[in-house]
């Protein structure tokens, strides 16, 4: 990565809040956003993290949403909130400039599957709702965000299990280097409904029950020089992405320390003992997993989110950084530091992002 990227503003709703105040400070506060599945609920899950009082025509209005799945309504939400701080500040807004990067598993499970049902029990099989069919490909809720809030920047979806928003990071940084957008709207989405509840549940039957949420984060990447001229300030820099798979998921934690230390020794090229300027290590990872990393900074500071909120998927690392920059707003001893966002999936994909938190501007 040859110039910095500043990330100069963020948005998210998910089990613990609705917008960045909202959910940065339930994120400080420490508590839980998890809540007993209840008898209403047939789902394989004792414990689920919804995003509170998140209804799609409640939260967007009735206009142009009759047909709209959870995880678009989820998207569209949390990019509009972003964007509204600029609008409401009467900032000039060239959406040709802006591209989104947007990551998810596979688009909205239950769109998927209702569609499908309803194709085999009809009378007939095209005895189908047409509104809904877009509802069934996975770039539906990248394609609604832009149409919107008016994004005529490249639009993509990418899918990489729980390391999609290092994906989505990665390719975010490509498309601004290559100069296709000068902003950047980078970030994941994940709904929670009975069907991904019951896939989730026959995938994990090893594994045993886990708790589930949803949630969808989104940040605006740009140059930290043209934030500026905005009259934005610079929040944290994404200083390298890097992105592997293992041959099996047995080698995937030492593959994952070799991935972080390579990634650090590149964002902190001058530092012989990296470990001071390590300020935290973000990962929802268990013990195992993590520890080979974990070894390497001894003593850093450990931030996670998925006992808090659940397993929010393609969501999950798009959350934790949400509650990285949280964290660091309060806490001086991130300032002009490091944070390591580390993730790895169940079928041996990792990666690792290191981000400098500001050391004064922005915070």
């Amino acid at each position: 990565m040859t110039r910095p990227l500043a990330l100069t503003g963020w948005s998210a709703v998910g089990p613990l809040g609705v917008g960045a105040e909202h959910f940065g400070a339930a994120v400080r506060g420490g508590g839980s956003g998890l809540r007993s599945t209840g008898p209403e609920r047939e789902l394989p899950t004792e414990r689920v993290g919804f995003v509170p009082d998140f209804e799609v025509r409640a939260s967007l209005g009735r206009k142009n949403t009759r047909s709209m799945d959870r995880a678009t309504g989820l998207a569209v939400l949390t990019v509009g909130m972003l964007l509204e701080g600029d609008r409401a500040a009467g900032r000039a807004f060239d959406g040709d400039a802006v591209g989104l990067v947007l990551g998810t598993t596979t688009g909205s499970v239950q769109s998927m599957t209702d569609f499908t049902r309803d194709s085999l029990t009809g009378d007939k099989p095209y005895h189908v709702d047409p509104a809904r069919f877009p509802n069934t490909v996975m770039n539906c809720a990248a394609g609604q965000s832009a149409i919107w809030h008016g994004l005529r920047g490249p639009n993509t979806t990418v899918a990489g299990g729980a390391t999609t928003a290092l994906t989505a990071l990665s390719y975010a940084a490509r498309l601004h280097r290559s100069e296709r957008a000068r902003t950047v709207i980078c970030g994941a989405v994940e709904e929670l409904g009975p069907q991904r509840a019951w896939l989730e549940a026959r995938g994990r039957e090893d594994e045993g029950a886990t708790a589930l949420g949803e949630g969808c984060a989104v940040f605006r990447l740009e140059s930290a020089e043209y934030a500026r001229t905005e009259g934005r300030g610079v929040l944290a820099e994404l200083l390298a992405v890097r992105l592997g798979v293992s041959a099996s998921p047995e080698q995937t934690p030492d593959a994952l320390a070799d991935c972080a230390t390579a990634a650090l020794a590149e964002a902190v090229p001058g530092d012989p003992d990296r470990r001071d300027a390590v300020w935290a290590v973000a990962a929802d990872l268990d013990p195992a997993a993590l520890a080979p990393a974990a070894a390497l900074l001894p003593g850093v500071r450990h931030i996670e989110l998925a006992s808090r909120t659940g397993d929010t998927g393609a969501a999950s690392g798009a959350l934790l950084l949400a509650a990285v920059l949280s964290y660091a707003q309060e806490d001086s001893a991130a300032a002009g530091r490091v944070a390591l966002l580390l993730s790895a999936d169940r079928d041996g994909l990792y990666g690792c992002a290191v981000l400098r938190m500001s050391a004064g501007e922005g915070r």
